[in-house]
């Protein structure tokens, strides 16, 4: 099957120099090809955008409302459909897949309120007979470079809110699961949106570097790792763009002693090896506070133990396999690196029993315990399903190793005490944090980010930021003149 990209509202057909293999995890085998952008591909897109944006930016808010409100009926009305093409390409089963499209829907339903938030301000008289008051108007032609991990929620916390400001979009999903963008894309055209204002261009680094050089493209969102979250950031900054990068993660979860260990036990386990490990809001290590760590561990254990790994279309599999072989070699390497290192290999997902094809990228999850903070298993993202334990003393040693890491993307407390989840969300150095919640994931009326390496740029994705993201301010002065306007005067302006 041909993968290829969406441009002015069409299928692309022109031929492709380069095309990238697209699997399906759970059985290794080649779903399809995808067609991979070159840079004049990609100069085809940002001209389709262009042309449709001298129109679409004068598009009233209530034309691209009535736009946002039908492409949201419709997700809804094929979310199952949508999940299910995300767990063909990605692997996550499909009940994970069902949550993402949820999250993603909850964000197109705040962005078809941004008519609200793109009101000005008007101050009347401010100085005599002078009118001054501030508009909020779209950028233009933006790109969006979204990843593997979530296919279709990612470019939904950024397409719409860019559409309903008025700006044209040029998305470039991840290759290794590319169909949900089409799509989205199909999906917002049915909806009523403008040929050229949303397309799709499928591709690698060559696609990426055009985007961030082009000169016609005002602003670029971005999720992924950090080394390319940086790169990103540097190289279209550089060319004078508006950049939002959100880069790694490396996410703690501090367990106090007087926490629920039969709660926390649960959601290190739902929060670490949901989605296989591929998020960049998944659980990568527990920080147990003493004297809580062997029976917190044991706990951990025993529920890996009752995982169930398969195929993510198979009923009752609660983990699915990693989206390429390359990335699960990669994953299981920390493995051998862990113990090599000292650290204590409780639980070893290689050994675990798979419901699907043996071909399939398959690692089961993987549980360390008394892993330093010198330790690759530690320092390194790994994004798969391996659980790292850190031991330490003390409350104010947890906050010290979690303030330290470079990256501040999410991080949890467990605890019954108000006073200390209170004073551990005050003294925490992490964008996201949850009291009793081990996926801090922000509702789509607030917004997404990290801090230190895990973001960079100024705004955070979706919600207020997002819209603010997408927009810029101009400020108008006004007079209307009359007879007594004084004549000429080289002075500084004065109010009066």
């Amino acid at each position: 099957m041909r993968i290829t990209h969406r441009i002015g509202g069409k299928p692309w057909t022109g031929a492709a120099e380069r095309t990238g293999d697209v699997h399906d995890p759970a059985t290794g085998a080649v779903s399809g090809r995808v067609d991979l952008a070159s840079a004049s591909d990609v100069d085809v897109a940002v001209a389709a955008a262009r042309e449709a944006f001298t129109s679409w930016r004068d598009a009233s808010l209530a034309r691209r409302t009535r736009v946002m409100f039908a492409f949201r009926e419709l997700l809804d009305a094929r979310s199952a459909d949508l999940a299910a093409i995300v767990t063909a390409e990605h692997g996550k089963v499909l009940s994970d897949a069902a949550g993402e499209v949820q999250r993603a829907l909850e964000s197109v339903e705040f962005a078809c309120g941004v008519p609200h938030l793109l009101k000005g301000g008007y101050s009347e008289n401010a100085s005599t007979g002078v009118d001054v008051y501030s508009i909020q108007q779209p950028l233009g032609v933006v790109g969006v470079i979204s990843p593997f991990n979530f296919p279709a929620m990612v470019p939904l916390w950024f397409v719409p809110h860019a559409v309903a400001c008025g700006n044209t979009v040029v998305l470039k999903p991840s290759e290794k699961d590319p169909s949900a963008a089409n799509v989205i894309a199909e999906l917002f055209a049915e909806a009523g949106l403008p040929d050229g204002v949303l397309n799709v261009v499928h591709g690698d680094k060559e696609a990426v570097d055009r985007l961030l050089e082009h000169p016609d493209v005002k602003a670029v969102s971005f999720v992924g790792s950090t080394p390319v979250a940086r790169y990103v950031y540097e190289t279209a900054t550089r060319n004078g763009k508006r950049v939002q990068a959100l880069g790694g993660a490396k996410n703690h979860v501090v367990v106090l002693p007087d926490a629920d260990l039969s709660l926390a036990a649960d959601a290190a386990v739902s929060a670490g090896f949901g989605s296989a490990g591929e998020r960049c809001m998944a659980v990568s290590v527990v920080v147990a506070v003493d004297p809580v760590g062997d029976d917190l561990v044991s706990a951990i254990a025993d529920r890996i133990a009752d995982l169930r790994v398969g195929d993510g279309r198979r009923p009752g599999c609660e983990m699915g396999p990693l989206v390429t072989g390359a990335h699960r070699d990669r994953v299981a390497s920390y493995v051998d690196a862990g113990r090599e290192a000292g650290a204590e290999l409780v639980v070893d997902g290689r050994d675990h029993p798979v419901d699907g094809d043996p071909a399939g990228f398959w690692l089961g999850p993987t549980l360390f315990d008394r892993v330093r903070p010198d330790m690759s298993v530690y320092t390194d993202e790994i994004f798969g399903p391996v659980l790292s334990v850190v031991r330490v003393a003390t409350y104010e040693e947890a906050v010290a190793l979690v303030n330290r890491n470079p990256f501040g993307n999410g991080t949890a407390v467990f605890t019954r005490d108000g006073g200390a989840a209170r004073r551990f969300q005050n003294e925490i150095e992490v964008g996201m944090v949850g009291v009793n919640v081990p996926v801090p994931v922000p509702v789509a009326y607030y917004s997404f980010g990290g801090w230190k390496n895990s973001l960079f740029g100024d705004a955070h994705a979706y919600g207020p930021e997002g819209v603010h993201f997408f927009t810029r301010s101009k400020v108008i002065t006004s007079r209307w003149p009359d007879p007594s306007h004084g004549g000429v005067n080289l002075g500084f302006p004065q109010n009066t």
